[in-house]
């Protein structure tokens, strides 16, 4: 007797517990977007056979949520229209815009008998990745070959990450890795190597290519000097420049000085 009074008690316990938790779901929104929390079948069937149902939401205050939607019996109060819809035919609530202040937890609740059933959904909100952009962060050629770090960065977007792979989509490719640097090595006469950075998160991503003949072009011009060989080569070549124009002017006025003479002395 004593082991079923403690067996009815632990199935009491778990069944409450249970009805308080809900079961619980997350559902990923987009910043500036719609989203549409769905309820499932079983929660729709109860809705279409008993006729009550209301949409929650949590606030900051653990003690209190804001009422979104009631409904009965075919008519229902949407608290919040100019935010929310409510489609009546699957009992589902759409966020018009999806805000940052959006991301609560969501609760729909019907009644079975003398029963609350309860639905939570989770909503996670994420602003999309931009598209991102590919910065030459180094490069040093030798033996003919370039070795190049690469940097891919997207200026708006939550929680990105960051993934390189070639376009030949092999995994033996040295362009694949994951994280936003990227060490690559290859030979100038590699012109068809192209390498495809995505940035990505929960809800987007966007990708964009570095094609290696851009680089092998850049760089064959050794052409770029860096800045103290520029400095070193102008410099030496201004000053003599300088003096050679100083000379010449110097030259010059002398030469118009004695002419001047001249033609006053025949004029004389």
């Amino acid at each position: 007797m004593g082991c079923s009074v403690c067996l009815w008690l632990v199935v009491s316990f778990c069944r409450v517990w249970g009805m308080g938790r809900g079961t619980r779901e997350t559902v990923l929104g987009t910043l500036g977007k719609a989203t549409v929390l769905w309820i499932p079948q079983e929660f729709q069937d109860l809705t279409q056979r008993f006729g009550v149902a209301v949409w929650k939401r949590d606030t900051e205050d653990p003690h209190s949520k804001d009422v979104l939607l009631k409904y009965l019996d075919g008519n229902y109060t949407n608290y919040n229209p100019s935010q929310n819809r409510f489609h009546s035919s699957n009992f589902s609530l759409e966020i018009l815009s999806t805000k940052r202040q959006d991301q609560r937890l969501y609760e729909y609740i019907t009644s079975k008998d003398t029963e609350e059933k309860v639905w939570q959904i989770q909503l996670e909100v994420y602003e999309p990745v931009s598209d991102p952009d590919i910065q030459v962060l180094s490069w040093a050629l030798a033996n003919d070959s370039c070795t190049v770090t690469l940097n891919c960065t997207a200026a708006r977007g939550d929680n990105v990450s960051y993934s390189w792979a070639g376009l030949e989509a092999s995994t033996s490719s040295p362009c694949a890795h994951n994280g936003s640097l990227l060490h690559l090595s290859y030979h100038l006469n590699a012109t068809s190597l192209a390498c495809a950075c995505t940035a990505s998160n929960p809800v987007s991503s966007s990708a964009v290519t570095f094609n290696s003949s851009a680089c092998s072009f850049e760089q064959r011009g050794s052409a770029r000097p860096g800045p103290n060989l520029v400095l070193a080569v102008a410099v030496p070549i201004a000053v003599v420049l300088i003096f050679v124009g100083v000379f010449t002017a110097i030259h010059t006025a002398h030469g118009l000085k004695c002419f001047t003479r001249m033609l006053c002395f025949c004029d004389c």
